[in-house]
């Protein structure tokens, strides 16, 4: 076990970007948003195919940082299998926990994801860690687009219930 949470937050995030997971495209996704973070570059398509209620699959691809890409791909383990309502729940979780405002230990459904908790002492990368969030955020509310920066800015603006 790692004693340093940092070391495991620089182990996880190395994982990830090595070999995410959920990498590529749908066929044929029912929903579907594109991420865009200016500052840095990052730029991701995030897809998902519903069955009724629950996420049946999902994907992602694009060019980001090592961030982004863990976090894409960490949170599309969390969500698939999940209904809408509890991934919604999730984004919302990971959204406030990546900007400081949630305790992970607070978060009932944070779980591994916990090791972005200080992610919000960087400010600088916490674009970074939730554009994937608010681009499945977005995707569920057939909204095309989502970025990170002006009125889209999540760290600006508060996303409500998510």
């Amino acid at each position: 076990m790692i004693a340093d949470p940092k070391g495991l937050y620089q182990e996880v995030i190395l994982d990830h970007n090595r070999k995410p997971r959920n990498y590529g495209t749908l066929e044929h996704p029912s929903h579907h948003a594109e991420g865009l973070n200016p500052l840095c570059g990052d730029h991701i398509h995030v897809s998902l195919d519903l069955a009724g209620d629950k996420v049946e699959a999902i994907a992602f691809q694009g060019e980001s940082c090592a961030i982004c890409k863990a976090s894409a791909s960490m949170m599309t383990v969390a969500v698939k299998g999940k209904s809408r309502s509890d991934a919604q729940t999730l984004i919302g979780e990971f959204v406030a926990m990546a900007t400081g405002r949630l305790d992970p230990r607070n978060g009932p459904h944070i779980g591994r994801l916990a090791v972005f908790a200080g992610i919000s002492e960087l400010p600088m990368r916490v674009k970074c860690a939730i554009l994937p969030w608010h681009t499945l955020r977005a995707a569920f509310n057939a909204v095309a687009t989502a970025s990170t920066e002006a009125d889209a800015d999540p760290m600006r603006t508060p996303l409500g219930d998510a």
